[in-house]
């Protein structure tokens, strides 16, 4: 049945609205002043006498006319003195022809509303001063808070201003309701502008001098107290202040600066939005990075019979500027400023846009249709299938289609919303009847809560046709698959939903996902996609150069995500946890907040693996999981230099599993960086020594081409583990190419310094060599040939030149793809013999084909990288052995005395990584020897059967047997742990789900590597025996 969800008291306000409790005492202010000293200007009179003189001078207005006009704007318009004693005669002057000028274009109109806009702006103040009626935001005038914030507020450089704002008392004339605003902005001078750690908390070093004049001590006290919040919390701190016997509100809300953006004009919505209107505002910058916004509101009372009395709409106030926080700008906030939507309804509506659009440009029945009817492994049919999945799903549903459909249906927005809300929204009360404040309820024009079917058949009756229903019918998709979300937290930097996968369509993504996580924020998107509950992969941070490349990115991010994962998942084949991957995706106009973009990423999942147990800060959320859940996460492109913060933070938050959450950390907090160490490198060197090795090469007559330059991780390693003869390197700045070798002491010193190749000492090239940088045009290369653009030579640089091996160490996904794979093939014959795929995914599997099938001697990314992941699973089991304080002793590195135990064990981490990578490539060039098959196509084989018998032994009852139990595991495990540890105490330690996934991915793997994908029970048999005979031994 359906519910009603407007139940209101006699008085018309929703019941709950009515159980708000006081406001505690320390938050009432006990009398109405304002919090900063007033500023009184002395010569104001004889300043008036002079702008008479000077407009008389002018001419411009009639000289009978002047001082009235003079008298007006001095004495009627409720102008702060403040404007009189920082302007000048002539700019004031300037500013009053300027307003006579507007009174005769409104008698010329016939209009009694006059449009005052004043602005003068320079480097170090501006002002502005607007015609403002009380509770609206005028969309159509000069919007000087957005400029303000564009200008000033936002300024990502080393200056910071204060801004004041102050509005008139009385309208400016008996015909309209307008009254005047105006804005005072100065750049900050502050008492110490770098202070030290141990400063940064006391406002009388960090602040503006001027503020530290003007402001109160009471004013002063409270600001105080919200910075040092700040410093210590994620997130904005937002602070209600009661003033006794008055209606007045005071807002304080603080926050760190560049964490947010266009977050006060959005906030001047929010209360416009439930008939509140500003008398002044503050918005103060300390040399710390934090900022104060302080909003002076009193109710409109024109307006009152409209909205909830502002005891009761200031509460649900605070909590939404938190929701604003998140994301200040969102794509329907042209809705919510003029009032269609509430503020949670057109974010919701952005979430479900975003989610939307990576969803919903899905393939369809008759894609099913041709896919079986087609032979996948015939590459025309394939190919033929590859280009018309990109253009389904680049055409069907573009993303301002989706935005212009949702944005024509407000009335079933909200539906869904209540839905949503109905679900995920947690109260003390906690009935459906009384979601009114997160409903905005003033704004509901139903009588009843529907159902999920009545929704659905509502938005089939008000739709037009098929393509508007799905698209809002895939408000109800997400609805339906949101396990759990931080939406309603009252604290929060971006919004986190868990989903359930199960929605994905299996033609797609044919291995099932065990979790997704879908993050959005003001300046990224983001998602972390796992294959089982035990899984492990790094975060990756995605740029794009121009406009072009982020919508190429936006429409791929999910399946680069997806794909990532998945080869994480075929790569852990040798470790205790399944595959997974997290990608954040900056938005266009934010490329440079990578650190706050993965901050807020951060600690946005963190709320959903925690429970809230902080009322009004982390409360808890819906759980429809109802699973506990432990992400394990690593380092990945632009997020090497961030794994700190993260495990100090999770720390901070109160996780548990702080020492595991991250690997790839630094050593002070227990890691094994795979830089420093070279451990992914040295699974990658395995393999290409493996080919040297069967094929009696001399490593040192090898011309080699790399992707990735001597400033990644990979790459650098890669120079400084081998010897082969570079003739070509391709890296973010641009290309290198000497036939005769690139000189390899300079590279090997680019190399040790992390230094892209543009760094390159020009002088050691041969006459034949050259280097292309990025931003090069028009330049011309020893044979004469003329490059018009360095970026798209760079672009296709690898499928340019001819060498014995290519060794990709960066790079974008699928580099190398159907399309341009032929530009490597020559009569039929692959121009690289050998290829040994560190980067991921640089080669489409359709690629990889092609290549072998020209005879390339080929080993894939999930086979050939593994091993950074082998040292991260290893890295986490020595925090998961360990308790916290010998986790410390023995793993974390302190003033630069690296613990024996740390050393010991790197040390076996490093041969357990060559070991593993030596074991893989012998059982693949066996298969191959013996079958013929592709050896792209048997890295898949082999894990998948890896993966597949390690799920059959973790649920068979072999780990029941604690004889063979002890025996696998001591084979398993470092034997430097185990001698630290002892098998017992990490049996006591590590939780048994971790011990019985390395116990199952330790025999599945030995197995399948001596035996093969295609082995026989009896084969497994006759391998399990040789364990059971051990035991016996024991």
């Amino acid at each position: 049945m359906p519910i009603d969800i407007c139940r209101t008291s006699e008085g018309g306000i929703p019941v709950h609205l009515l159980k708000m409790g006081p406001t505690p005492r320390d938050h009432r202010l006990s009398d109405g002043t304002p919090g900063y000293s007033e500023i009184h200007f002395d010569g104001k009179g004889e300043q008036m006498h002079e702008v008479v003189a000077h407009l008389e001078n002018q001419g411009f207005i009639p000289r009978d006319l002047v001082k009235n006009e003079t008298r007006w704007f001095y004495e009627n318009l409720g102008i702060d003195d403040m404007y009189f004693q920082k302007e000048s005669v002539g700019t004031i002057a300037n500013h009053i022809l300027a307003l006579y000028s507007a009174k005769i274009v409104a008698f010329s109109r016939h209009s009694k509303e006059l449009e005052i806009r004043l602005e003068r702006e320079d480097d170090d103040h501006a002002v502005y001063i607007d015609t403002s009626v009380p509770g609206e935001t005028n969309l159509k005038g000069p919007l000087y808070e957005k400029r303000i914030e564009e200008l000033y507020l936002n300024n990502n450089s080393s200056k910071a201003y204060r801004l004041e704002t102050f509005r008139s008392s009385g309208v400016i004339n008996t015909y309209t309701k307008q009254q005047l605003c105006s804005y005072f902005v100065t750049k900050c001078d502050f008492v110490n502008p770098f202070p030290s750690k141990e400063e940064l908390s006391d406002l009388r070093v960090v602040s503006d001098k001027t503020f530290l004049e003007k402001v109160t001590q009471r004013t002063f006290n409270i600001y105080q107290g919200v910075v040092e919040s700040v410093l210590n919390r994620t997130g904005p701190v937002i602070e209600m202040y009661e003033i006794d016997g008055t209606r007045e509100r005071r807002i304080v809300i603080g926050y760190k600066r560049g964490s947010t953006q266009y977050y006060f004009s959005a906030l001047s919505n929010l209360y416009h939005y439930y008939g509140l209107t500003s008398t002044r505002k503050y918005v103060e910058q300390f040399s710390n990075g934090v900022t104060v916004i302080c909003i002076y509101l009193i109710p409109v009372l024109e307006k009152a019979a409209q909205y909830p009395p502002i005891e009761h709409s200031i509460h649900q106030i605070v909590k939404e500027a938190s929701l604003l926080y998140c994301i200040p700008q969102n794509r329907f906030h042209a809705q919510f400023a003029s009032g269609q939507l509430s503020l949670q309804e057109a974010i919701y509506a952005h979430c479900v846009f975003v989610f939307i659009g990576h969803f919903l440009n899905r393939l369809g029945t008759e894609y099913s249709s041709l896919s079986s009817i087609l032979d996948m492994n015939n590459p025309l049919h394939f190919e033929v299938l590859t280009k018309l999945k990109r253009r389904l799903r680049e055409e069907t549903f573009t993303r301002d289609y989706i935005f212009e459909i949702i944005q024509a249906y407000p009335e079933l927005v909200k539906l869904f919303y209540i839905s949503f809300a109905s679900i995920h929204y947690i109260s003390s009360h906690m009935t459906v009847e009384e979601l009114g404040p997160t409903l905005s309820y003033q704004r509901i024009q139903i009588d009843r809560f529907l159902d999920e079917k009545e929704i659905l058949e509502e938005t089939a009756r008000q739709t037009n046709n098929n393509h508007e229903y799905k698209v809002m019918e895939a408000f109800h998709l997400f609805n339906t698959h949101v396990l759990k979300t931080n939406f309603y937290q009252v604290t929060k930097v971006a919004i986190s939903f868990r989903l359930n996968p199960d929605f994905l369509p299996e033609i797609e993504y044919p291995q099932k996902l065990f979790g997704m996580f879908l993050v959005i924020g003001s300046e990224f998107r983001g998602f972390h996609l796992r294959f089982r509950d035990v899984a492990r992969g790094g975060i990756r941070i995605v740029k794009s150069r121009n406009k072009e490349a982020y919508s190429i990115n936006a429409r791929s991010l999910f399946d680069e995500n997806y794909n990532l994962a998945n080869t994480q998942q075929r790569k852990n084949k040798d470790i205790p946890e399944g595959g997974a991957k997290g990608v954040i995706l900056l938005d266009m106009e934010h490329q440079d907040k990578a650190v706050v973009g993965f901050q807020k990423y951060i600690d946005s999942i963190i709320d959903l693996l925690l429970e809230g147990k902080t009322p009004g800060i982390k409360d808890k959320i819906v759980d429809l999981y109802s699973h506990k859940e432990i992400l394990f996460c690593g380092p990945d492109e632009n997020t090497a230099n961030l794994v700190d913060w993260a495990t100090e933070h999770a720390r901070m938050r109160g996780a548990l599993w702080w020492k595991s959450f991250f690997t790839g950390k630094t050593a002070r907090l227990g890691g094994i960086p795979h830089d420093v160490y070279g451990m992914t490198s040295l699974s990658i060197r395995q393999y290409i020594l493996g080919i040297y090795r069967k094929l009696d090469l001399k490593e040192e007559e090898i011309t080699k081409i790399q992707t990735g330059g001597p400033d990644g991780d990979l790459g650098s390693n890669e120079i400084l583990l081998s010897r082969e003869k570079y003739v070509c390197i391709i890296d973010g700045s641009g290309v290198i190419y000497d036939p005769e070798g690139i000189n390899r002491p300079e590279l090997m010193r680019l190399a040790r310094e992390r230094k892209m190749i543009s760094f390159f000492d020009r002088s050691k090239l041969s006459s034949s060599g050259y280097i292309v940088l990025l931003d090069d045009e028009n330049l011309t290369l020893p044979s004469g040939e003329v490059v018009p653009n360095g970026t798209q030579f760079r672009d296709t640089a690898h499928l340019r030149y001819q060498a014995d091996l290519l060794v990709p160490c960066g790079g974008r996904p699928e580099a190398i793809n159907l399309n341009n794979v032929s530009h490597l093939i020559h009569d039929g014959k692959c121009r690289i013999p050998y290829i040994v795929e560190g980067a991921n995914l640089f080669i489409a599997q359709d690629a990889k084909v092609k290549l072998e099938e020209a005879g390339c001697n080929l080993y894939k990314d999930s086979s050939a990288n593994k091993g950074g992941v082998t040292s991260s699973s290893l890295e986490v089991f020595a925090s998961l052995a360990f308790s916290d304080d010998d986790f410390i002793e023995n793993m974390c590195i302190h003033d630069g005395k690296i613990p024996q135990f740390y050393q010991d064990y790197v040390k076996q981490v490093q041969e357990i990584i060559q070991n593993n990578a030596r074991l893989e490539f012998e059982a693949i060039w066996r298969e191959h020897q013996k079958s013929g098959k592709f050896r792209s196509i048997l890295s898949d084989e082999l894990s998948n059967a890896i993966t597949s018998l390690d799920e059959e032994i973790q649920r068979a009852k072999l780990w029941d047997n604690i004889p063979l139990r002890n025996v696998v595991l001591k084979e398993a495990l470092p034997s430097v742990l185990l001698e630290k540890q002892g098998l017992n105490k990490i049996l006591e330690h590590v939780p048994e789900s971790y011990m019985k996934a390395t116990f199952g991915s330790f025999l599945a793997s030995r197995f399948i590597y001596q035996y093969g994908a295609d082995s026989s029970k009896f084969s497994f048999f006759e391998f399990m025996n040789n364990y059971l005979q051990k035991t016996n031994m024991c």
